[in-house]
């Protein structure tokens, strides 16, 4: 494969992952999860249901989304699985809303130059 096309595969396969995480967070539900992970030590479905009118299957099922996106891992403890959040996919996210970011702060800078020509 050339560079090229490896670069693209890169760039469309980032382009997926940014979409899952788009989409997971996406919703209010899974929005209040993390961040009621991300304030805390890792924690069982029993206590992320816990002050829920959600039942522990609703809870699950949001939180299987969020692990398809890489924002949250489960390990075990004994019989049960705890949550926590990972970090890691949302400092990428970040690095390209700023990469973005800046591609339209150049488009906007052009289009100022160009009508005040």
């Amino acid at each position: 494969m050339s560079r090229r096309n490896d670069s693209r595969a890169r760039l469309a396969s980032g382009r997926r992952a940014h979409a899952l995480i788009f989409a997971a967070l996406g919703d209010a539900t899974r929005l209040a999860i993390v961040a009621k992970l991300s304030t805390g030590p890792p924690r069982s479905i029993s206590q992320l249901t816990a002050g829920s009118r959600l039942t522990r299957q609703a809870i699950t099922k949001h939180l299987r989304v969020l692990e398809s996106s890489g924002l949250v891992r489960s390990v075990r403890s004994g019989r049960e699985s705890l949550f926590e959040f990972h970090p890691e996919p949302v400092e990428d996210l970040k690095k390209y809303l700023d990469f973005v970011s800046a591609q339209w702060g150049h488009a906007l800078a052009r289009l100022k130059s160009f009508v005040e020509r």
